[in-house]
């Protein structure tokens, strides 16, 4: 049975809350009301319902006890109620009809908690917190991250926070969530709203998908591989493996990376990473070392390509990619975190009118993304064709 006396109350509590009255900011007297529509509150005016007298009985009641005031239609009692008028003088009473604590003690509650987090050595969880606290500092709403009245949860998930940006051991997903939380699943319950926030508080994972930004912190969901081909040896413990003879290339996990040594590098003239998969296993140079990247790169590969850079640090080093707003970012992203002077490969603007045919249309978003880089000047003539013909290109088109 719908609680029609709780549901008008929580509504005025609701309004209340977002006024100045709360807060005790306001200037001017202001009227709480909840009007009676056939929106609001439907079976008020369902004439096949019976809804109509225990509506008017609870509506009584809570008159009765100075919680609200009924204000009638055309004046007249008992007929239809226009709207009903929260009783700001009686507000405590009121919170503890509905069993409510009020927003003012809870974001008092809350200020409380997050201050403890404002020392912790994780600076995005730092911003994060110092965020939620100007909110709050000035009565403002914090419900897209957290809720107010679950400060148990709240603390929960940013300790997960902490734990995330702290992490420095390679573990998979639940192994971390038990690891943690003692439960195998907690974490992936969690895992994209942790996501977001490292997304909104720090420019550097903006566009990474959840995956790709735990892998950042060694938190993976499989074994995290690197795959790599060319004409190349590699040895691993007493074996030596000649790359040139495995046209797919091969896999190295991220625990086994730090076993295997390039043992000849000499025919090597350029090192190419590669955006996707099917054109890591399908492209093919010469004197050339291809790593499959998987979108962005983290920390493995990042290793594997500072470890061919310290031993072949004369060769040319190539970044090949989709021609659009991502390919442009992971390539810009690969210097920042390599200190490799990767250049752009097959990304220029006489590959994207050569296989335009197999374009895709732009979104909104990607118009936004490019005019940003743009602002860079290095892809300015590619850029500016793709904003003014609509059009980007997927690395897979490019043969």
């Amino acid at each position: 049975m719908a609680q029609y006396d709780r549901n008008v109350l929580n509504h005025l509590l609701d309004t209340y809350e977002n006024s100045l009255l709360s807060t005790g900011e306001n200037k001017r007297m202001i009227q709480i009301e909840f009007r009676f529509t056939k929106t609001s509150i439907p079976s008020y005016f369902d004439e096949s319902s019976n809804e109509y007298e225990s509506i008017h009985v609870l509506m009584k009641l809570l008159e009765s006890k100075k919680l609200i005031r009924i204000i009638w239609k055309d004046n007249k009692q008992d007929y239809l109620i226009q709207k009903v008028r929260l009783m700001t003088d009686h507000i405590e009473a009121v919170y503890q009809y509905v069993g409510r604590k009020p927003k003012r003690g809870l974001e008092e509650a809350n200020i409380t908690l997050l201050q403890k987090y404002l020392d912790v050595e994780a600076p995005i969880t730092v911003g994060f917190v110092r965020y939620l606290l100007e909110r709050l500092q000035n009565h403002q709403s914090v419900k897209e991250y957290i809720a107010l009245e679950n400060m148990k949860e709240t603390e929960k998930f940013l300790q997960a926070c902490v734990l995330v940006e702290q992490n420095r051991k390679p573990c998979y997903i639940r192994e971390f969530s038990i690891m943690h939380f003692q439960d195998s699943k907690y974490f992936e319950q969690i895992e994209s709203r942790i996501a977001k926030v490292f997304r909104q508080f720090s420019g550097e994972y903006a566009e990474m998908d959840t995956l790709e930004l735990l892998a950042e912190y060694g938190i993976y969901r499989t074994p995290n591989y690197v795959y790599f081909k060319g004409d190349a040896r590699i040895s691993i413990g007493e074996e030596i493996v000649d790359l040139s003879l495995l046209k797919q290339g091969i896999g190295i996990s991220g625990e086994d990376l730090a076993g295997i040594q390039f043992s000849d590098l000499s025919r090597i003239k350029k090192v190419i990473t590669i955006e996707n998969l099917t054109s890591f296993f399908r492209y093919w140079e010469k004197d050339s070392l291809f790593i499959y990247l998987g979108g962005y790169h983290n920390r493995i590969r990042r290793t594997l390509l500072k470890m061919v850079y310290e031993t072949i640090p004369d060769a040319k080093y190539f970044h090949f990619g989709d021609i659009d707003a991502g390919g442009f970012s992971i390539l810009q992203d690969l210097r920042k975190k390599t200190g490799i002077p990767f250049m752009s490969y097959h990304m220029d603007l006489g590959t994207l009118k050569q296989y335009r045919q197999y374009g895709k249309c732009l979104t909104e978003t990607d118009r936004k993304r490019l005019k940003k880089i743009g602002e860079k000047k290095e892809f300015d003539e590619v850029i500016g064709f793709m904003l003014k013909e609509n059009i980007k290109l997927e690395q897979e088109c490019i043969i």
